[in-house]
């Protein structure tokens, strides 16, 4: 079948129009591809950024410098409880109240006794924290950090303390939240009246 001029431009004209319509979907498809991806791209790298990075606390002592990792993303209710107080410079001229030769050196108690913990400003309590343990953060070594506390398992406020050597027997009780990354020998020397002049954020740690 013949079929005239004008028809044929006629369905030459609609087949072009088909076809840029296809190509701009196309288009479409692969910039909303590309924004998705640069968006999952973006996401992913801000999570491996929050997984990756530990805070670094410099604590600075009357015997020398201790740094410190804090497992701020698998302790994250302990560890903020510490680097908020860090932050506030509480832990600033507090002493270490307790020690024992072998397992801990403890402090963080403002009244130097043992008996006391952060009195929050906003609430004029104390402010306490609930037991946060991990099967993966174990009292395996000396150098690890804890918090101490009462017979009461959420009783945790200021108080923290360094394992001299490994203490098993702590683990499920006792909320790890860090380890000594550089000055475990300082923290060996310490001894009750020993002082934390000054105790800061220094930096992140990539794992």
């Amino acid at each position: 079948m013949r079929i005239s001029r004008r028809q044929f431009f006629w369905q030459l004209n609609n087949l072009m129009i088909l076809m840029m319509v296809a190509a701009i979907g196309c288009f479409a498809i692969s910039i909303k591809s590309a924004v998705a991806a640069s968006a999952q791209e973006q996401l992913t790298g801000k999570r491996a950024n929050k997984t990756m990075n530990d805070p670094i606390v410099v604590i600075e002592t009357t015997k020398g410098t201790i740094k410190v990792e804090i497992f701020k993303n698998d302790a994250p209710i302990t560890s903020s409880n510490f680097l908020d107080l860090v932050e506030r410079g509480f832990y600033n001229g507090l002493t270490f109240h307790r020690y024992e030769p072998g397992f801990c050196i403890q402090g963080g108690d403002p009244n130097g006794t043992g008996t006391g913990g952060f009195i929050d400003p906003a609430t004029r309590r104390e402010r306490t924290i609930q037991l946060e343990v991990s099967p993966k953060l174990k009292h395996s070594q000396a150098g690890i950090l804890a918090m101490a506390r009462s017979s009461d398992p959420n009783s945790a406020s200021s108080q923290f303390y360094f394992t001299l050597g490994p203490a098993s027997f702590l683990d499920g009780q006792y909320a790890v939240f860090g380890k000594v990354t550089d000055g475990l020998d300082i923290v060996q020397s310490l001894r009750k009246g020993d002082k934390m002049t000054k105790v800061s954020v220094l930096e992140t740690a990539k794992k």
